[in-house]
């Protein structure tokens, strides 16, 4: 048996810079949080239960919506398609219909700038589902691109309106290290290949099982094992560097005579 440090972020920091290409939208990043308004009601909260989730929850940054923003598609190809209003807004709107197909692109005011070899994943807000719209993902190599790139959703139930509010997130961005997943070899092998390995996972899964039928009768919100949510097998071993909770950065702003924005008007 063994018992693992608690796990401490490395104390090198890796740079993850926004610059501001316009003063419209005003778009905040935040680190992306833990919670989730659907998790929230689940029975007892129990979603949060689920440590993956929780983990994946807080893997990025968000960037918000600055105004609320109606649209509808009526299941065309053009451009017209798709209709878009903002209560009580102004121009210039960072929404637009560009590609057709009911698709919409927000335009992030961002020219974003990663370590060498660190690309960054454009994604929606994970472990949101959002009903009648649906994000497109994008990898952007923002070690050398001068260029910003745009969010995009797919408008998924024609004739329905879709709204997103001010200040929900409409974009996480999660910096990956370029050339990594290529790196893998990956392989499918017969669990018996690793007795050690077979002889635990068989070990868990009794355990599991004597669980669920004990829980049968208590429900949902019952007891839970917390074996994975520990850092521990049902052995005893413990996993090092375990995290239950992330500690992403805030993007820090700048001050005094270096706050002036320096800024490329939009198109």
């Amino acid at each position: 048996m063994s018992t693992a440090a608690p796990y401490s972020a490395p104390e090198a920091c890796l740079k993850l810079v926004a610059y501001r290409t316009h003063t419209w939208p005003d778009m905040r990043i935040v680190p992306a949080p833990a919670e989730r308004s659907w998790m929230d009601e689940t029975t007892g909260q129990f979603a949060y239960r689920c440590l993956p989730l929780l983990i994946a929850n807080q893997a990025g940054w968000y960037v918000l919506n600055s105004r609320q923003v109606r649209m509808r598609w009526d299941g065309g190809e053009d451009l017209s398609s798709v209709t878009i209003e903002y209560p009580g807004g102004f121009a210039p709107f960072p929404v637009t219909s560009h590609f057709g197909n009911g698709i919409v692109t927000w335009t992030l005011p961002y020219l974003f700038r990663t370590p060498p070899g660190y690309n960054l994943l454009a994604r929606g807000p994970a472990n949101c589902p959002k009903d009648g719209a649906y994000p497109l993902e994008g990898i952007i190599e923002t070690d050398w691109a001068v260029s910003s790139f745009t969010m995009n959703w797919k408008l998924t139930r024609a004739g329905e309106t879709v709204t997103f509010d001010r200040d929900e997130p409409i974009c996480m961005i999660v910096p990956q290290r370029r050339g990594e997943i290529e790196l893998f070899e990956p392989e499918v092998r017969p669990l018996e290949d690793d007795p050690e390995l077979a002889l635990r996972a068989r070990e868990w899964a009794e355990s599991r099982r004597r669980f669920i039928e004990a829980l049968s009768s208590a429900g949902p919100t019952g007891t839970w094992q917390k074996h994975y949510f520990q850092g521990s097998t049902p052995d005893g071993v413990h996993a090092e560097k375990h995290q239950t909770r992330l500690k992403v950065r805030q993007f820090s702003m700048p001050s005094g005579k270096h706050s002036k924005q320096h800024t490329v008007d939009p198109p």
